[in-house]
């Protein structure tokens, strides 16, 4: 049987409607969500928590089994040590949880800096994954100016020690431009109670980790793996800032593209229902063509 964990007081069944259980990843503790039946997804997001993926769950659940977790250092999961809030420790997170829940034709579902960490997890257990919804994220080197831009004043030692003592980001990302768009009030103060200054300092040092040479070879790895795989891209409307659906035309050939208006970087909470309906609808249309391709000719 899983461990259960103990909710916060903050973090009552009505804000996060699912079971929460724990696994150790070496000596840490990892906070995850197992609800659901059939083939399972797996959601990843790094630096924020399983909040972003509430909604989509709580639709998909009826019909689809649904795995979300807590990066070590954010969310529910055991906060660490500065030398380990990075995505080589998300990635090694993720392997042991595919590990422990023997997870096989996994769909991962990566955002954000989860597309890295993701990636290289899966070039870890290839035989854990076989599709990918990557949902405003990117699994290579970061190109151009804007990124690596925005990266690194993100990354910065100065930037994470303002955020750490203020909580702006965790504050903003909580609006209506962020995650909090379709959350009620009680949900934006769950998602924001999360970030403590442990938290709030290893989102930052994930955004510096963004360039680590190790992860970029994994993630490489890993995309390649799925690349004539069935896949599909879901970005908001003005979300592209990275320019990265064109790429992800180049880097996987069966690719369907989902485009949520009127959203920016969180379209899974701009419009749940259009997410989790276009996420249902694929997993049908990939699954008919899986059974077709294993049919004896």
């Amino acid at each position: 049987m899983p461990a259960e964990l103990a909710r916060p007081g903050w973090l009552d069944e009505t804000i996060w409607p699912f079971p929460i259980s724990t696994l150790w990843a070496g000596d840490l503790r990892v906070a995850y969500t197992d609800v659901g039946a059939g083939r399972p997804l797996l959601f990843l997001n790094a630096p924020q928590w399983s909040m972003v993926w509430r909604d989509v769950i709580s639709m998909l659940q009826h019909d689809h089994r649904c795995v979300s977790f807590d990066a070590p250092g954010v969310g529910l999961s055991d906060r660490i040590e500065p030398h380990r809030q990075n995505l080589s420790t998300v990635r090694d997170a993720t392997i042991a949880l595919v590990d422990h829940l023997e997870l096989r034709e996994t769909t991962l579902v990566v955002h954000d800096l989860g597309g890295l960490a993701g990636l290289a997890a899966a070039a870890e257990r290839p035989d854990a994954f076989d599709h990918l919804i990557a949902v405003n994220t990117f699994g290579w080197r970061p190109r151009g100016a804007l990124l690596p831009a925005m990266l690194s004043v993100f990354g910065s030692g100065l930037m994470r020690r303002f955020d750490a003592a203020t909580g702006l980001l965790p504050a903003a990302t909580s609006g209506p431009l962020g995650v909090g768009r379709a959350m009620d009030r009680p949900s934006r103060a769950a998602f924001r109670r999360a970030f403590d200054r442990s938290a709030t300092a290893a989102m930052h040092r994930m955004f510096a980790d963004a360039g680590n040479e190790e992860i970029h070879r994994q993630a490489s790895a890993g995309l390649s793996m799925l690349a004539g795989r069935p896949a599909l891209s879901i970005f908001g409307r003005w979300g592209d800032y990275g320019r990265f659906r064109k790429a992800w035309r180049r880097h996987l050939p069966v690719l369907h593209e989902i485009t949520v208006p009127a959203s920016l970087h969180f379209p899974m909470n701009d419009n749940p229902a259009m997410v989790a309906d276009a996420i249902a609808s694929w997993i049908a249309t990939a699954s008919a063509r899986d059974v077709t391709r294993h049919q004896p000719q």
